[in-house]
Parts: structure tokens; sequence; C-alpha cells
């Protein structure tokens, strides 16, 4: 069956950095556009970073450009997310997600089926 793993969450200072894991099994990575999400307490998901099949393109959300990095492994079907500089604001459940067919690379929950169980991130001092 389908499963994504999140790891690498955890507490870190203000403008520290953290890299999360997405580890896929149960189908055909490189067939799949994959992206990670986030969402804080009170607010709702929000896409942060989706990267294509083939790893020629990536998106960002305005408030992470710059300071994160997506990124794939095939050897190890597992999805990266460098995270620098990190601030409170940052502060959120992250999770991963793999694209629908057909969806293109978006970073709309509703484009998303299969979600990991998600990785707790807190930034403070």
């Amino acid at each position: 069956q389908v499963q994504l793993v999140e790891s690498g969450g955890g507490l870190v200072q203000p403008g520290g950095s953290l890299r999360l894991s997405c580890a896929a099994s149960g189908f055909t990575f490189d067939v799949y556009a994959i992206a990670w999400f986030r969402q804080a307490p009170g607010k709702e998901r929000e896409g942060v970073s989706c990267i294509s099949r083939d790893s020629s393109r990536t998106n960002y959300a305005d408030s992470v450009k710059g300071r994160f990095t997506i990124s794939r492994d095939y050897g190890k079907n597992t999805v990266y997310l460098q995270m620098n500089s990190l601030n409170a604001e940052d502060t959120a459940v992250y999770y991963c997600a793999r694209v629908k067919l057909g969806r293109g690379l978006t970073m709309r929950p509703s484009d998303y089926d299969y979600w990991g169980q998600g990785t707790q991130v807190t930034v403070s001092s």
C-alpha cells in the first residue's frame, strides 16, 4: 500500500536549520510529484514546496523562498526539505503528500491523495 513517512522534525532555535525526509513506498516513485505542506495550530494547511516527478521543476511558498530547498533521491525513494534560517512562523506540523495523477505541479491540498502522518517542527529559543 502507499505509504509516506516523514522524519527529521524537532526543536530548533531561531536561525537554525533542519532537514525533513519523506520516505515513500508502495508506488512508482518517479511517476508522481511530491509536496510538503504545513499546518500551525488554528491555521489552515498550507503548501510549502513541491517537486515534479523528474525534479525539473520546483515551487515554493513566498514565505519560504530563499530559505527552503526541496529535492528528491530516486535511489532511496525519498523527498527532502532542507530548511534554513528558521523562525517562529515556521513552527508547524509538516506533512508530505503525493499528487493525484493529472493534477500537475500544484500546492493545493485537494490535489493530493496520500499523506504522511506529519512531523512537528518547533522554532523557539
